[in-house]
């Protein structure tokens, strides 16, 4: 077994609303920044042991499937690291 860090990081799908990055959108664009779009997200780091990469990322996303996502109005990516 080795140790892994799996983060996950959870985002509203295209067409959801995200109140809260509109919010920061505007402010930011009030402070003079040009945007096209901001999407907010939330990102979970989980240390974890599994015997390789594929298994820990496997895990990962399990984990985003059955609680850290709602299939159903967001996108999750699964990224693994060696720690």
């Amino acid at each position: 077994m080795t140790a892994y860090t799996a983060t996950v990081t959870v985002r509203l799908k295209r067409g959801v609303l995200d109140p809260e990055a509109e919010t920061t959108q505007r402010a930011l664009e009030r402070l003079g920044f040009e945007l096209e779009d901001l999407r907010s997200a939330d990102r979970f780091e989980i240390d974890l042991e599994a015997d390789d990469a594929d298994a820990a990322a496997e895990r990962a996303g399990e984990m985003a499937e059955r609680l850290l996502a709602n299939p159903t109005i967001h996108d999750y990516e699964v990224t693994v690291a060696d720690r």
